[in-house]
């Protein structure tokens, strides 16, 4: 468990799935981060949490002082397939008043903790290309981008550009 500035960083629960939630759908409706357009529903987290605790992969979220979920962690398979088994790509979001303060920092080093108990080799963050903010914070986590693909994605009535980066983890 993580302690800073009154945000606590604890394995999420299903408690926490309303603002686990609202922060997911709120990046759907308002950013970039995730590329889907369809908003989801309290049922569709749950599966999705079943599925992470399942394979064994943490889902962290950060409470602040007032019990609310500020922001959550994950990651998950790179791609589906036998070779890349050692690879996981990570998703990391804070709510939309809380950015900006150090939560998604306070997020990565236990994500990347969970990766090496894990034994990954390699940590993964696909990234709009606009979205300064997580490819600084990646950065400072010891990402570096080894890819950059240009109009492979479509939201908003524009194309957007997809930046990969990279961090080993062993």
């Amino acid at each position: 468990m993580n302690e800073t500035a009154g945000v606590v960083v604890r394995p999420a629960t299903e408690v926490d799935l309303p603002g686990i939630l609202a922060i997911y759908n709120d990046a759907i409706a308002n950013t970039t981060a995730i590329w889907n357009e369809t908003p989801v529903d309290l049922e569709n987290r749950r599966s999705w949490l079943r599925e992470r605790q399942a394979r064994g992969f943490p889902v962290l979220a950060a409470i602040n002082e007032s019990g609310a979920v500020a922001g959550y962690a994950t990651f998950g398979d790179f791609r589906p397939f036998q070779g890349y088994r050692f690879t996981v790509e990570n998703s990391v979001y804070v709510r939309s008043d809380l950015r900006g303060l150090g939560i998604a920092g306070m997020l990565m080093p236990p994500l990347i903790e969970a990766a090496a108990s894990l034994r990954m080799h390699a940590m993964v963050a696909g990234i709009e290309a606009g979205n300064l903010a997580s490819i600084r914070l990646h950065e400072r986590f010891g990402f570096r981008e080894v890819a950059r693909m240009p109009e492979v994605g479509r939201k908003f009535d524009r194309w957007l550009d997809l930046v990969l980066m990279q961090r080993r983890i062993d």
